[in-house]
Order: structure tokens, then C-alpha cells, then sequence
């Protein structure tokens, strides 16, 4: 790091223009003369960046000399002979013109920043990210824009801006007013003001960081069921998903404290963490991606179908689709993912390798890879997991998928390597591709900085191709600033995410609701591919059922079977934010299962239990070897029948069958039949324990049994 200085702060509003007399030979250190104003921290920054893009220059005391407001000397302390500094770069930092806003000092970007930015600016709107919450009751237009003055006030992030030099600093200011816009209730429809805001964008070389839109509200309050809906818009470049979380509680916290959080700057921040990523010894990363680069016969198909027809000249929009898992179903999962030493995210990420797989065409074993969303945060700076900034980073993944290995021997394969890449989450997926691909030997490299890339490097193409799995995480939800918003009658909705357009042809984002569900929401891009639903609802199929599997001795082969026959979850297309859920039901409340063998064999009714996963009638029904039709009969959520009088659709409606859980829709189903008039059929239950196979030899006596007359 550079010396501390005295030059003064650089004033408003004037240019700078150095000097620079490189003497008459290259290793001579020459006096740079500024004319102008000179900004001490700037010059700070551009001296740090020096050393940041020459690591192999020694860090050399400076000292400036002033002659008055506008005229000053820089002079480096004697160099080795023969180590020529680069005085041109510290020439171009110093004179680069700073924006309107007053700047109290700059960094230099991280590699994943600049690799970012630069991707977003050959795609203009890639890596934007909004979220949305509503908010029920009184809300103070004052109050609230001051609150969010107070959090940018107190994060510098927020008052961060991307500069447009010859190498793109990143310019933190000092006042920066909050951006706040205001539409009143009934001025335009809350799909058309996402689609204008996702139109307008948000450049990330203007500060603030982030854009507040709010519609409805007002100091009169809302005492009607329609909640104002709030909109916070930021980039990836400055801010992730984790950051801006963590930014809406400490709004909330303004709010509740009168629009003014207390304390000052918030530490450690982005400066910190820069000069944090400078000091890091990048030669074990390096060996580690050169050693654990995918192979070259790596596949990683975009799990999509293609559209019937070619596309049109004009690209559609990206589309996202979304599915649920409640509450119950994700503990079961939890819970069977720990059991196997595992978590959901790695669940998840094994069953991604599966369908990637499939989606390949393969036959025997293959390598399938795709990338995977790291927090980041997992660093040894004391306070990074409180730090708001562009942590966020996707790591490549790769792992052998072969049909005659177990479940288990693939989950912990994935664990494995997640826990082995876990150790450089602070790195770039530019820096990986060059470690994985670079002809130098490990051994030959020099060591330098993870801080920056060089700006050689091409950056869209250094993220990962295919797909990409997030598991969003974030600071603890509202729970505890519940009661005391309601004191002002206030109650706030969970911000909820619309998807970003990213590098990568598919997006699956994977986060818990409210209750404790699963959500997972498939993002996709415009071409060539159709939609995400199936791939989806094929996820979300195998997630519902491997709770359910044996994975010491179940198959990847197995899997492959299971998705073949499972029926399709319900997946719904992601409809205008803040949608009540994913739509109407429509399908039919008896499902058939198997055909009868002839006219008048009867049926047996199965009726579903909750929780309990649809491959497993589907079994049960395969199992079965009786001539009577097996047909499902749904049931809600609360527990009833899907169809108020099953009866009428079968013939004859001998056995109502369920697992324990299911017997109260059994038992009321078979009450409104007799209610009818008609004859109730017999009710079976069984533990959810009980084989599949033995299950259906006892159906198939009962079903016998019942078919007699009495």
C-alpha cells in the first residue's frame, strides 16, 4: 500500500493536467508536475491501482510537494535501477474527468466486476435485478425517502459509480441523494410499471446504486386490502441478491427509527473488501482450477426444448416459470438430504447433474457441467457476511453422471467438490477460465492480485455456458421488526425476486417462502429455446420424490426411469409480480392410473394423501394386478377431495384406498356417497411405510371381496 499524504481535496469543477518529463533514460524516476487541483485520495486510489495492475513494482514512498492551489509536485522515493515505473497509467488515473458528484475517493473493480460490467454493456439489460414486496397500511412518502437517504448515506456501495477511464475505477462520492419515485395509485397498472423499468434499466456508472419505485401509498394511509407495492432495482455489478436483502432491513430499520439510522459509515465495506481480494495468494486457487477443470468432453446442454418452428427475426422476451413445494414437503427433503450427509442445495445440484444428463443424449457414463451460484460471503474478513457488495459469483461444476452408480455416490460426489471449491468462492469465472485453459505451468506463474482482471480479458466470455444454479440465502427475514412496524400499522410483505437476465441460457433460482416452501423459478432467455416448464416440472417432480428412495442402492438409472413415467408436477408461467400463486387449477379430480380389464371390473379409488408424492400411486398402481381400474383422487389443500361425488365417474366405485393421512378424505368421501343413496365403497388405509407391492396384493383381496354381493 502507498504512504499517507497531505495533498489537499480536490475542489469541484476543475480539470487536471500533469506533467511528466521521463528524463533521458527508462529506469530515471521523474517529478510529476500537476496543474490543478489535486484530490489527495484520489491520488491514494490511482497509486493503489498502480499496484494493483504492476504487482511486480515494489510499493515506493511518495511525497508531494504543493506550490500553491493549483500547481503540485509528485516525487517517488529512488526505484532498482533498471524497474521503470509506470508513470503513463498514474498519468491517465490522475487525469481521468470525475462525474458531476464529488468524489471522496475510488477503488479499483474486482475481476467479477469487471467482467460484469463489461458483459452487461455488449448486452445492455443483462444483470439487473428487482425486488418487490407490498406493504400493507400507513405509509409516510417523507419518512420513507428519508430512510432511504439514511441507507445510502451509511453505505458507500450505494454511493458507488463505474468510471469510463482507460482502466475503469470505481468512484465512490460523497453526497449522493437516494432515487425515490413516486406514482400514485390508479396512474398505471403494476405489470406496465415493471416492464417500463425493466425498458429503462439502470446504468451503473451513475450513482445511486439502486432505484425505489413505489406505487400507491401516502401519508392519508391505506386501510383497504390493496397494499402499496414497492420496486427496488440494482445491478449485479454493485450489489447481490444477499446485499440487497440485507439493504430493505436496514430500511425498515430507518423507518422505524423516523427516517435516521444511528452510527455512521458502515465497516468493513467495498474498499475493504478490495484491499481485502489484493493481499490473497492466488497460486492455490490457481493450481486448484488448473487441476479441476472439466474435461474437454464435458457436456453442458441447456435442459429446454427447442421450438417447432425457427425463431422469429425479433427475439421474444425472456420467460421465467415457477413452482412450489410447501412447506411439508421441503422438511421431508431437509431431512432426508441430512440423513445423507447433504443439504437441499446439494439435492438440488445432483439432481440438476441428472437432467443435464438425460438432456444430453449420453448412454454411458459422462461428465455434464454447469455453473453454481457462490454467497461469497464464506471469506476470512471479519464482517463480510454483514457486507453489502458484488460477493456473489458462479463457480463451474463438474461431476461424472453414471446410470449404474447409486444416488448416494452422486450426492456425495457433489458435496464433495462444493466443499473443495469453497475455499475460493472469492474468485472470478474469468480467473478460473484462464487458470483452467493457461499453458504455464502453475509452478511458473507468478503470484498477484485476485482484486482485477486484465483489461485484455474478454469477460462475456469468461461466464459459464449453459446453466446456472442459484440457492439464494440472506439475512434473517422481518420476523423480529414484525411488532414493532405494526405499532405504526404497518405489515410488510417478503421481497420477492423477478429474475435478472444473466450470461447463461437458463437461470434456476431456487429460494424458501414465507412458510418454508420451496420456490423454484426457472429464467430462460429468448433463443432458440421454447420455455422451461418441462425441465421444472421435471425438477420439481424428483425433488418430491427422493425423499422416498432407498439411495443407498437406488440407481442414477433408476432416476432416469422415474422421470420417464412420474406424472408432471403443476407448474405455472411466472405471471405479474406479486401474483397470489400459480394459477387456476385445472386438472381433473380423478386422474386415471391404469385401465380396467374389461366392462363393469369395477375401479379402486386411491385417494392422495397430502405430502406424499404422485410417483407413488403411479407405483402402487403399476403394482396392482387385479382386472378393476385404479384411478387418483385428488384432494386440496385442505385435506378434502378434489370431486364432491367420486362415484358418479366410476363404475362401480368398489375400494376407497390412502395412505395414513389420507383416511379423513377417505372416510368423508365415502360418507357423501352413501349420503347420496349410493353403495359406500370399502376404505383401506396403510402406513406410508408400507411396500408398494404388498399394499396392492391387500387392494386386490379387498377389491375382490367387495365386488361379491353382500
Amino acid at each position: 500500500m502507498t504512504a499517507h499524504h497531505t495533498a489537499p481535496k480536490r475542489p469541484p469543477g476543475r480539470d487536471t493536467t500533469v506533467v511528466l518529463d521521463l528524463g533521458p533514460a527508462p529506469h530515471d524516476d521523474p517529478a510529476l508536475e500537476v496543474l490543478g487541483p489535486l484530490d489527495g485520495d484520489r491520488l491514494e486510489a490511482a497509486l493503489d491501482q498502480v499496484a494493483v495492475h504492476h504487482p511486480d513494482a515494489p510499493a515506493r514512498p511518495h511525497r508531494v510537494e504543493g506550490h500553491g492551489p493549483a500547481r503540485h509536485t509528485l516525487r517517488l522515493s529512488p526505484g532498482t535501477p533498471g524497474a521503470a515505473f509506470p508513470w503513463g497509467l498514474l498519468a491517465d488515473l490522475l487525469t481521468h474527468p470525475a462525474p458531476g458528484a464529488r468524489t471522496t475517493r475510488s477503488v479499483p473493480p474486482t475481476a467479477l466486476q469487471r467482467e460484469l460490467l463489461a458483459d452487461a454493456d455488449a448486452h445492455p439489460g443483462r444483470h439487473v435485478e428487482r425486488l418487490t414486496w407490498a406493504w400493507h397500511g400507513r405509509l409516510d412518502p417523507e419518512r420513507f425517502r428519508a430512510s432511504w437517504q439514511s441507507v445510502v448515506d451509511r453505505e458507500s456501495v450505494l454511493r458507488a459509480a463505474f468510471g469510463d477511464g482507460p482502466e475503469p475505477l470505481l468512484l465512490l462520492h460523497d453526497d449522493v441523494t437516494a432515487e425515490v419515485l413516486w406514482l400514485p395509485e390508479g396512474t398505471v397498472g403494476w405489470p406496465d410499471l415493471v416492464a417500463h423499468d425493466v425498458r429503462r434499466g439502470l446504468d451503473p456508472r451513475l450513482p445511486p446504486a439502486l432505484r425505489v419505485t413505489v406505487l400507491g401509498g401516502g401519508s392519508i394511509g391505506r386501510d383497504g386490502d390493496t397494499p402499496s407495492r414497492v420496486l427496488l432495482t440494482y445491478h449485479h455489478a454493485l450489489l447481490d441478491d444477499f446485499s440487497a436483502r440485507l439493504l430493505v432491513r436496514e430500511f425498515h430499520r430507518a423507518y422505524l427509527a423516523g427516517g435516521r439510522l444511528p452510527g455512521g459509515e458502515r465497516r468493513p465495506d467495498i474498499r475493504d473488501y478490495v484491499r481485502w481480494l489484493h493481499r490473497q495468494d492466488t497460486a492455490p486457487a490457481r493450481d486448484y482450477w488448473s487441476r479441476s477443470a472439466p474435461r474437454a468432453d464435458a457436456v453442458s446442454p441447456v435442459p429446454l426444448t427447442a421450438p417447432p418452428e425457427p425463431a422469429a427475426a425479433s427475439p421474444a422476451p425472456a420467460g421465467r416459470t415457477e413452482v412450489r413445494l410447501d412447506a411439508a414437503l421441503t422438511e421431508r427433503l431437509t431431512a432426508w438430504a441430512a440423513h445423507w450427509g447433504s443439504t437441499e442445495s446439494g439435492v438440488l445440484q445432483t439432481l440438476w447433474a441428472v437432467l443435464l444428463y438425460r438432456a444430453s443424449g449420453a448412454k454411458g457414463p459422462a461428465q455434464v457441467r454447469f455453473g453454481v451460484a457462490a454467497s461469497g460471503r464464506g471469506i476470512l474478513l471479519e464482517g463480510a457476511e454483514r457486507l453489502p457488495g458484488p460477493l456473489r459469483t458462479a463457480l463451474p461444476l463438474s461431476v461424472e453422471v453414471d446410470p449404474r452408480s447409486t444416488v448416494a455416490t452422486l450426492l456425495a460426489e457433489v458435496r464433495d467438490r462444493m466443499l473443495d471449491m469453497a475455499a475460493y468462492e472469492w474468485v472470478s469465472p474469468g480467473q478460473i477460465r484462464d487458470w483452467s485453459t493457461s499453458p504455464t505451468p502453475v509452478s511458473q506463474t507468478p503470484v498477484s492480485s485476485a482484486s482485477v482482471s486484465p483489461a485484455s480479458a474478454a469477460p462475456a466470455s469468461a461466464l459459464p455456458d449453459g446453466s446456472l444454479l442459484v440457492f439464494e440465502g440472506g439475512p434473517r427475514p422481518l420476523d423480529d421488526l414484525s411488532a414493532e412496524l405494526a405499532v405504526l400499522g404497518v405489515r410488510v410483505g417478503r421481497p420477492e425476486p423477478l429474475g435478472a437476465r444473466t450470461a447463461f441460457p437458463v437461470t434456476l433460482v431456487t429460494r424458501h417462502d414465507a412458510d418454508g416452501g420451496l420456490v423454484l423459478t426457472a429464467s430462460h432467455d429468448s433463443s432458440p429455446y421454447a420455455d422451461a416448464t418441462a425441465v421444472l416440472a421435471d425438477s420439481a417432480s424428483l425433488l418430491t420424490e427422493v425423499p422416498y428412495l432407498a439411495a443407498d442402492s437406488t440407481t442414477v438409472a433408476d432416476l432416469l426411469r422415474l422421470l420417464s413415467t412420474a406424472p408432471a408436477a403443476p407448474v405455472a408461467p411466472a405471471g405479474p409480480p406479486l401474483a397470489a400463486g400459480p394459477g387456476a387449477d385445472t386438472e381433473p379430480a380423478l386422474v386415471p392410473l391404469r385401465p380396467a380389464a374389461g366392462l363393469g371390473a369395477g375401479t379402486v379409488c386411491l385417494v392422495q394423501t397430502h405430502g406424499l408424492p404422485r410417483t407413488r400411486y403411479a407405483r402402487l398402481a403399476e403394482a396392482y394386478r387385479g382386472p378393476e381400474a385404479v384411478v387418483l383422487l385428488r384432494t386440496t389443500g385442505s385435506g378434502r377431495s378434489a370431486a364432491p361425488h367420486p362415484a358418479r365417474d366410476t363404475d362401480p366405485l368398489l375400494v376407497l384406498a390412502a395412505f395414513s393421512g389420507g383416511g379423513t378424505a377417505a372416510c368423508a368421501t365415502a360418507r357423501r356417497i352413501a349420503a347420496d343413496g349410493g353403495r359406500p365403497p370399502l376404505v383401506v388405509l396403510t402406513a406410508t411405510t408400507t411396500d408398494d407391492a404388498a399394499f396392492a396384493r391387500t387392494l386386490e383381496s379387498v377389491a375382490a371381496r367387495a365386488g361379491r354381493p353382500r
